[in-house]
């Protein structure tokens, strides 16, 4: 009954944003927004990126926090396989991604049927794509899911990404930094700007350097 009442709630809230009156005449480019965990989510951390890009005339389009612990049931998955993980990690791995997997599902039936909202990717398939150019051993940090992250919202449609991280978070400077070049070379079409966040860094360095990449929105 809770499952049944949680799939009708979902449905209902997307049916409402459905209804909303939109101007399309006005098509808003959509930005890929991925990185840290705590950079990417908290406003105070990142300085109000997502009002910023929304104010220049961009569309935030994002991964949920559920990706990011989807992504470390996987890694248990990997480990059993390839590293020094145990079997039973590897099965409690497998086995807690499929129950996430299981309770946004009324979520992700609701987004595949609406008319606006982005259909989810399962984990699996995200994974799959960013193994095309980083191995799934990387998995310190948000490893491999920052480069499978900014994949996925590409074939969303984001021709710029901002890629958000501490300075000097080594793990993202592989695996998000240290793919830019990559991700560009195969996707030409596509802008990716890596932003440092650091209390002792200048916000209007970081601004400027979003709004730089966002120049290249309208054209």
């Amino acid at each position: 009954a809770n499952i049944f009442q949680y799939s009708t709630y979902a449905q209902n809230i997307i049916e409402d944003f459905d209804n909303l009156p939109v101007d399309k005449s006005k098509p808003k480019p959509r930005v890929g927004v991925v990185g840290e965990i705590y950079v990417k989510f908290h406003p105070s951390a990142n300085n109000h990126i997502n009002e910023l890009i929304e104010k220049e005339g961009g569309e935030v389009v994002t991964s949920g926090l559920l990706d990011f612990f989807l992504y470390c049931a996987m890694d248990s998955t990997y480990r059993a396989k390839h590293l020094d993980g145990t079997w039973l990690s590897g099965f409690f791995g497998s086995l807690a991604r499929e129950a996430l997997e299981l309770y946004r599902l009324p979520y992700a039936k609701a987004v595949a049927a609406s008319k606006h909202f982005d259909p989810l990717q399962r984990m699996t398939k995200v994974a799959k794509e960013a193994a095309h150019y980083i191995d799934l051993g990387n998995q310190c940090g948000e490893g491999w899911f920052l480069t499978g992250d900014m994949i996925d919202l590409i074939e969303k449609g984001a021709k710029q990404v901002v890629c958000l991280q501490p300075f000097g978070c080594l793990p993202n400077h592989v695996s998000g930094k240290g793919m830019v070049k990559t991700l560009s070379e195969a996707y030409p079409d596509v802008r990716i700007a890596a932003i440092d966040y650091d209390p002792g860094s200048s916000a209007v360095n970081q601004a400027n350097r979003l709004k730089l990449l966002l120049a290249t929105m309208f054209e």
